[in-house]
């Protein structure tokens, strides 16, 4: 599962994205996660399965969803301030079907 994180600057997901990548080491979940700016969305969708937004952008969630056929959702605020990496990741496979 190669999964795009997306939000205003790519910083605070960047700090999500080594928490997934650290988690999923952990349980020998195979993924590849990386961090992005919004702005990066259209040089970047290609490479990915997937787009989880950071909730500071939920607002652009219409937009990209119109941007790509692939999956795109918000990760959940709580999840995202605490950096739960595994239900960030739950949501990633269930979103991918």
């Amino acid at each position: 599962m190669n999964i795009l994180l997306v939000c205003a600057g790519g910083v605070s997901t960047g700090i999500l994205m080594k928490k997934m990548m650290k988690y999923a080491d952990s349980k020998d979940i195979q993924i590849k996660v990386e961090a992005h700016a919004v702005q990066d969305f259209d040089d970047n969708i290609d490479r990915f399965d997937l787009v989880l937004l950071g909730p500071q952008i939920s607002y652009k969630l219409n937009e990209l969803k119109d941007r790509t056929a692939k999956p795109v959702a918000v990760i959940e605020s709580m999840d995202y301030a605490m950096g739960n990496a595994e239900n960030v990741i739950k949501l990633a496979a269930k979103i991918q079907g």
